[in-house]
């Protein structure tokens, strides 16, 4: 068993002196003080009386989210309120939903912040908690699949909850930094039970009956907090082997648990995981609808490929790579490089899959993403799924290799691969616990094919509007099993939001990344970070949506406004439209200044990159204005990623092969 976390916290404010948080059970448990002035953390004693000058707050703390340095102050960030979205094997799984950011510094108000810096920061800090998904559990490792938990149980042994946590996954881990430094210094002050770990990615969990059996279906997202962050923001590799927008979907199915009860007959647990290409390559905004695509060739993208690959073989063993790229057009160069580098990487256990989906499936034929499930049969096969029976000491099964599924964005060709694969995997796995027969489908039974459908569906919109800031497209297919004309005219509307929020938004949502994640840590003290709240760029590059706006104010007055006089408009509106013209075309030139690019890290050695490689397109770069002098934070501390995970879960494969033969 693990060591206990506290679910629930009574927090008293002793004044500017320090923030206490009591357990509210187990009574006598040993309160959290964080005292304001110094930063120290510190258990109390046990039993400790709260000071007489203490008052109580009236919100129930359900967990602290941790602790984050801005520029002036320190802050706790605490949740203040969770939703219950169902129980896996008897646990109870919450969504934190709401918040609350907590000053160290006594001088300091969350709600009128002394700096424009700080109010800018701690603005960050709220988008982010209030736009992402974060999923706990109390007694539940929710970052782990079950497989692991198994394969570790024996050394988990009481263990805290943060020791044992898939590092991948524990998406607050650099905020909880703090928390477990006191706690691996002092090991008498062990805050092991206030150190709660979060997911950022979905849960789901309905039940429902088949032939007489109870059958609960599970879907479950983690996402990785390395190189984490928005569409064009974050794409392709690090030097480490991080990818972009890379996230392990676990599908659980439990047969023979009762509403209401935690034991079941037969438990399936199968996985699949998607990221990012991994080259080093990135699509630049221009303000064009289609970005310029760029690949870089560097030195070490060799290195960073075999990095990539032989943590996932090492985590999941055989790997089989499904490539949903296209082989033409714009795509067809990220398609190549992959294939060259994979290739050159060389590593065991690695097999490369190309499907051409646009080609198979045009004319809104998605039922054909059958072939790639033909052309996949021999590695699901062998790859099989982790199956625990309740009888039995040991797995009937393990799965020893998963699929990694990949398009330019991982999203929504990415999504309807994936739940056409768990789909079969599903229908083999009830055909296998006797639930259905072997020559039965699932399509047979409305309510399990209902849930499996919009589970998948909610899942991609989860992924989707976590990375491209809107909900996937194609999921008329998943949510429904075909693909209609009224999909396709909201995967239009979708596609334009995407632009929008792309260009204009998604340089502060890539900041706020950047932030919570560790990415970039501000040094003490406001003035180090004053280009996050100036605009550097040239006059002109400034002024110019300005002229456009009033020459189309012009333009609409001279159409609605009441005349005055017989004279005609014709050089009124030709001089307005020749000036709106111009500020237009202006602006398509320069498009690159003005991208609402990221202001902590800029991307400019991407934008200004003239290395071997393939650029589609120079746009938008106007007349040579330098992007990276105008917008770099050259200022900023930076802060290295912790070291890639090397402990014994990378062992899980082996372990699960071996005893698979014995």
């Amino acid at each position: 068993m693990f060591k206990p976390l506290h679910q629930r916290l009574n927090l008293y404010l002793d004044g500017d002196e320090s923030y206490i948080f009591v357990p509210a059970e187990p009574v006598g448990a040993r309160p959290l003080v964080v005292y304001r002035n110094s930063g120290d953390i510190v258990l109390d004693a046990p039993n400790a009386s709260i000071p007489a000058t203490a008052k109580r707050s009236g919100k129930t703390i359900y967990g602290i989210l941790g602790l984050i340095s801005l520029s002036i102050s320190e802050y706790l960030i605490v949740i203040t309120g969770r939703d219950l979205r169902g129980k896996l094997l008897g646990h109870p799984v919450y969504r934190a939903t709401d918040f609350e950011i907590l000053p160290l510094d006594p001088g300091v108000s969350v709600t009128n912040p002394p700096h424009p810096v700080e109010a800018h920061l701690l603005a960050l800090l709220r988008s982010h908690l209030c736009s992402a998904f974060f999923f706990f559990s109390y007694d539940f490792d929710i970052t782990r699949r079950l497989q692991a938990q198994y394969v570790a149980k024996n050394g988990d042994e009481g263990k805290a909850f943060w020791e044992v946590s898939d590092d991948r996954f524990f998406w607050n881990r650099f905020l909880q930094s703090r928390f477990i430094d006191v706690t691996t210094s002092n090991p008498k002050n062990d805050l092991g039970s206030f150190i709660l770990p979060v997911i950022y990615g979905s849960f789901d969990i309905r039940a429902s009956t088949i032939n007489g059996q109870n059958v609960q279906l599970c879907l479950i997202s983690r996402r990785s907090r390395y190189r984490a962050g928005t569409r064009y923001f974050r794409r392709g590799i690090d030097s480490e082997g991080h990818v972009a927008n890379f996230n392990e979907t676990e599908q659980v199915v439990i047969i023979g648990a009762k509403p209401g009860t935690d034991g079941f007959d037969t438990e399936f647990s199968f996985v699949q995981v998607r990221g990012s290409v991994p080259v080093y390559w990135a699509e630049v905004n221009t303000l064009r609808y289609k970005p310029d695509l760029q690949i870089m060739d560097l030195q070490d993208s060799v290195d960073a490929v075999r990095l990539h690959l032989q943590e996932q073989t090492s985590l999941y063993g055989e790997q089989s790579l499904v490539n949903l790229v296209d082989h033409k057009g714009h795509e067809k160069p990220v398609k190549e490089a992959y294939e060259r580098y994979v290739a050159k990487a060389n590593v065991p256990k690695v097999k490369y899959q190309y499907f051409d989906f646009h080609n198979e499936c045009k004319h809104m034929r998605w039922d054909r993403i059958s072939l790639l499930l033909d052309e996949l049969k021999d590695e699901l096969a062998r790859d099989g799924y982790f199956h625990v029976v309740g009888s039995q000491p040991e797995p009937v099964k393990w799965q020893i290799g998963v699929v990694r599924t990949n398009c330019m964005d991982n999203l929504d060709r990415t999504n309807v691969a994936q739940a056409a694969i768990a789909k079969a995997q599903l229908t083999l796995q009830l055909r296998t616990a006797g639930v259905i027969s072997q020559d039965d489908t699932i399509d047979n039974y409305e309510q399990l094919s209902t849930h499996l459908r919009e589970m998948w569906s909610d899942h991609a919109d989860y992924i989707s509007r976590a990375y491209a800031g809107t909900g996937a497209l194609k999921t008329d297919f998943t949510r429904t099993g075909k693909r209609t004309r009224g999909g396709a005219f909201d995967d239009i509307l979708k596609s334009v939001m995407r632009y929008v929020r792309n260009n204009f938004f998604d340089g502060t949502r890539q900041d706020a990344f950047d932030l919570v994640t560790g990415v970039w840590v501000p040094r003490k003290g406001p003035t180090s970070a004053l280009f996050l709240i100036t605009d550097s760029r040239p006059l002109i590059i400034r002024a110019v949506p300005y002229v456009l706006t009033f020459s189309l104010f012009m333009v609409f007055a001279g159409l609605t406004l009441p005349r005055t006089s017989n004279y005609s408009l014709s050089y009124y509106f030709l001089f307005w439209f020749s000036l709106l013209a111009l500020a237009i075309g202006f602006i398509l030139i320069h498009g690159i200044d003005y991208v609402a690019w990221p202001r902590l890290i800029p991307p400019t050695d991407i934008i200004h990159y003239n290395g071997p490689g393939h650029r589609s397109a120079n746009n938008g770069k106007g007349f040579g204005v330098d992007i990276g002098r105008l917008k770099a934070g050259a200022s900023a501390q930076w802060m290295k990623h912790g070291q890639r995970r090397v402990d014994k879960q990378f062992e899980e494969i082996e372990l699960g092969a071996k005893k698979r033969v014995d």
